[in-house]
């Protein structure tokens, strides 16, 4: 039986997952942005929730832990170098560690620089990975907490992740970073393409993510800070120099 992926809006424009595994009965909630809506989603699915999974330490990603906890007694696993700051937790993970979902293996992912001890979570048996602020669609976190040889590091490992992967990041930011992506990067066919689907989808009020790993990297300027093309734009004499011009520019755009 396959996993069962429900998302929804929560707040502004953070987007909720629940993640249930019929086989196991199991559901783990991707960060908790509110609680009350998490638990009225997972209330409407039928599903019990029995994890979270915290991406990183922001408030609009573990606020809703102690409430969800109280309410069905789940697990909370979050990142190690974060766990200061977040509330509830029963496990502390860093990247290369494993966990479960009912029979499916989630492998965690160091993705640090958004804050130090942001984390992924990476499920090859299905092909999916929540990347929480680290990755949007056509764009990257900001670089609050660390540095840009961190990030850029933290970056080539989502990268290095098959093509085919389906990722689902925590905002509804695409249409925002497109705009930035064309400045960037303003002879990519491709990436004009995108931006024009991603203009008719926000135009009818569909969301544009999840997104493919595919896709991003040939569109996603933080994601081709190593290439030449990006590289002769932006300057730097290496990826990390370049990713670094690429999120400084974005933040005063």
């Amino acid at each position: 039986m396959t996993l069962q992926i429900h998302q929804f809006p929560c707040l502004s424009d953070n987007y909720g997952y629940l993640l249930h595994d019929p086989a196991s009965g199991e559901t783990a909630c991707i960060d908790t942005p509110d609680a009350d809506a998490y638990l009225r989603e997972a209330e409407a699915k039928g599903w019990r929730i029995t994890q979270i999974w915290n991406t990183h330490w922001h408030p609009d990603h573990a606020g809703g832990n102690e409430a969800i906890k109280e309410a069905t007694g789940c697990t909370i696993t979050a990142p190690a170098t974060d766990a200061a700051k977040i509330a509830g937790i029963d496990r502390e993970v860093s990247g290369g560690d494993t966990l479960r979902l009912g029979e499916w293996q989630v492998r965690v992912i160091d993705v640090g620089g958004h804050t130090m001890g942001h984390v992924a979570y990476y499920l090859p048996e299905a092909g999916i990975a929540f990347v929480g602020d680290a990755l949007f669609a056509l764009g990257c976190g900001r670089m609050f907490e660390g540095t840009a040889p961190q990030f850029w590091a933290s970056l080539t490992r989502l990268k290095d992740l098959p093509a085919e992967t389906t990722l689902y990041c925590a905002h509804e930011y695409t249409q925002a970073n497109a705009r930035f992506a064309l400045h960037a990067d303003p002879d990519n066919a491709e990436l004009q393409d995108y931006a024009a689907e991603v203009a008719q989808k926000r135009a009818k009020g569909v969301p544009t993510v999840p997104m493919t790993l595919a896709r991003e990297l040939v569109t996603n300027p933080f994601l081709r800070a190593d290439d030449p093309a990006i590289q002769a734009r932006w300057g730097g004499m290496t990826p990390v120099e370049t990713f670094a011009a690429l999120r400084a520019a974005k933040d005063n755009f």
